[in-house]
């Protein structure tokens, strides 16, 4: 098989600059801009490197794959600039990285792409994303595909207001685009039917997924050692290619395309047979046990930024904040571009609003996250439903629970939910069910029921056995309320209690507790008692009874804050690590005693953003110092 690819080889020169922000300009959405004025000599590189793009690294993929490939315009000399007229335009990019914003440089005038037909013929001639073509251009190709009849055209349609593209679009066997609908709704797009290898085959490559007919698979674009989502789709696109060509199915070479983007490396892509070893590992698609260990990985622990809309309007409400869909995404904002964060926080927990939404620089929350190595998570769980309201399933009318307690909904559509959320780059879920300590007269404990305990902990149970079928790791969150006049033993007996019923429905749901966390509250009297557990007893108690009631070969366990201050949950931390050894890693889950101090900060006004981050900062310094 011999392949002939047209297009242009850019030499990608990546910059990264050091953190000094006076020859920046930021916009009014907090974008940072270079200033082209600025003193080069004045201005230090971290680091320089330079790595080839555009058809070369479609050439490279090909070639790793096993095949013949050649790019037209004769030999390519890529140490040498060059601007023969025989060969293809070799074009400098630079790309500048100054903190989280990125800058593209290239020359204003794009170079047209030459096109010399080869001396043999093609099995495949294909047109790259990086081809710029102009009329002379197009009628060569025409006219080698007309005395080349057994040359199959593949076309990667990046330019629709390019006039010149019909007439290739027409006898095109296979096509790349971008978005699909634009190209349907483009006045090229040809009237007929296009040949392909599969009838019909049109294979989208958008920025987060790659789709064909109603198969669809989620890869990274924006992806590590500084990888551009340039290079990524030309990884995407040609290991596809090649897979086609050397027999593979589409799910297959979907899958291919995907770990050769998320694996490549600056200066190289992966071989056919890399690639296909990664397929054989138990559980290649996001190693469920591995992303479950990575994120109990100390000293770090995981951000909750997941607070429900009545949860975040509560808090804007008592600052007089405007509960807005801009101030939320600020807001949020703030915490995940804070400098460093990375240091601090394996994942993320995102609410499904937060999850849509972007950073300053245009990638979402979710691979903004994952490009600083952070995993990003989702709440799933829809809140919560008195039984007085309704109830999730049947229960003995002499057993009810009682009027005032709750269970989680959420469960009906949560597998249409996991799907889509897989495919936006989330990795871990969390489900929460609330649980409060209600005392009677006497100071006995009435809620919450054996009923109501045995129903949430199916529920959580029910919820983690479809995370993992879904490819995502499950936090599951049994939470005794910080609130109500309880005391530290009545507090140890109930969570020992909900643990045991957890963990007995997870395992009867087969439920993978390698690949599973569980995020519990502090063993500590409640806020209206009139005893408040000092840090050494909550160490001591928490600490006894989780090892008396949590299977060893749990992935880990990770506490939440629950409405204690941000000194106070840190100082229980402390004496609960002290505490150990535990047969599980033990980090903290904080959202309230990380984010509140950020949030007075703030205030609503962005012109506090780095008040604010600092705040978050230093609530993450002194909670991580404990651990």
């Amino acid at each position: 098989m011999n392949i002939l690819i047209v297009g242009n080889i850019l030499d990608d020169v990546y910059l990264n600059l050091d953190s000094r922000t006076e020859n920046f300009e930021t916009d009014r959405h907090g974008v940072k801009w270079l200033d082209l004025s600025f003193n080069a000599s004045e201005h230090h590189y971290y680091n320089r490197n330079s790595s080839l793009g555009g058809a070369a690294v479609t050439l490279e993929v090909l070639q790793k794959l096993g095949l013949t490939a050649t790019i037209s315009g004769s030999e390519l000399n890529f140490t040498t600039e060059t601007t023969d007229p025989n060969q293809n335009t070799y074009i400098h990019r630079y790309i500048l990285i100054n903190d989280d914003a990125v800058s593209y440089f290239v020359p204003s005038q794009f170079q047209v792409t030459q096109f010399t037909p080869p001396a043999e013929s093609a099995d495949y001639l294909y047109i790259d994303r990086s081809a710029t073509l102009n009329r002379e251009t197009t009628a060569k190709i025409n006219s080698y595909l007309d005395s080349s009849p057994n040359t199959q055209l593949i076309l990667y349609v990046q330019n629709l207001n390019n006039p010149y593209l019909n007439s290739l679009l027409s006898r095109a066997n296979l096509v790349f685009c971008e978005n699909y609908t634009d190209l349907q709704a483009s006045p090229t797009f040809p009237s007929s039917p296009l040949k392909s290898c599969d009838p019909n085959l049109i294979l989208d490559i958008s920025e987060s997924h790659l789709t064909c007919e109603n198969i669809t698979e989620k890869i990274s674009i924006h992806r590590i050692h500084m990888l551009t989502h340039l290079s990524a789709y030309s990884i995407a696109s040609a290991t596809i290619l090649g897979s086609f060509i050397l027999g593979k199915s589409i799910e297959d070479s979907l899958e291919l395309a995907r770990l050769n983007v998320e694996h490549a490396k600056l200066d190289t892509t992966l071989t056919l047979a890399e690639l296909e070893n990664l397929t054989q590992q138990p559980n290649s698609r996001d190693n469920l046990e591995l992303i479950a260990t990575n994120l109990v990985l100390r000293p770090k622990g995981i951000l909750a930024a997941d607070e429900s809309g009545g949860s975040i309007h509560k808090k804007f409400e008592q600052l007089q904040i405007p509960d807005t869909y801009e101030n939320r995404r600020d807001y949020r904002n703030i915490f995940f571009t804070t400098p460093e964060l990375e240091k601090y926080v394996n994942g993320v927990i995102l609410y499904d609003e937060t999850a849509r939404q972007t950073a300053d620089n245009g990638q979402t929350f979710t691979d903004y996250l994952t490009a600083k190595r952070i995993i990003p998570g989702i709440k799933t769980d829809q809140g919560l439903e008195k039984f007085s309201d309704s109830t999730p399933v049947n229960y003995p009318e002499n057993n009810p629970a009682h009027p005032e307690e709750t269970w989680t909904k959420g469960l009906d559509n949560l597998d249409s939910r996991l799907q889509e959320y897989y495919k936006m780059g989330l990795r871990f879920a969390k489900w929460r069910a609330a649980f409060e300590i209600r005392l009677g007269e006497n100071g006995e404990i009435i809620t919450p029921t054996d009923t109501a305990i045995d129903i949430n902990c199916q529920i959580l149970a029910d919820y983690a056995k479809k995370c993992q079928d879904n490819n995502i790791v499950p936090i599951v969150e049994p939470e005794v309320v910080y609130d109500g006049n309880y005391s530290v033993d009545q507090n140890s007996e109930i969570t020992g209690k909900i643990c045991d019923c957890l963990f007995q429905k997870l395992s009867a749901n087969k439920v993978n507790l390698h690949a599973c966390i569980l995020k519990i509250n502090m063993i500590l009297a409640g806020k209206q008692s009139e005893y408040q557990s000092t840090p050494e007893e909550v160490g001591a108690n928490t600490a006894e009874t989780l090892k008396n009631h949590v299977p060893s070969e749990l992935a880990g366990v990770v506490f939440l804050s629950g409405g204690q201050t941000p000194k106070q949950a840190t100082d229980n931390l402390a004496a609960i690590i002290k505490n150990g050894p535990f047969p599980w890693p033990v980090t903290f889950s904080f959202a309230r005693a990380l984010q509140d101090p950020a949030l007075f900060a703030w205030q609503g006004d962005n012109q506090n953003n780095e008040k604010a981050r600092q705040a978050f900062a230093d609530r993450l310094i002194a909670i991580t110092k404990v651990l």
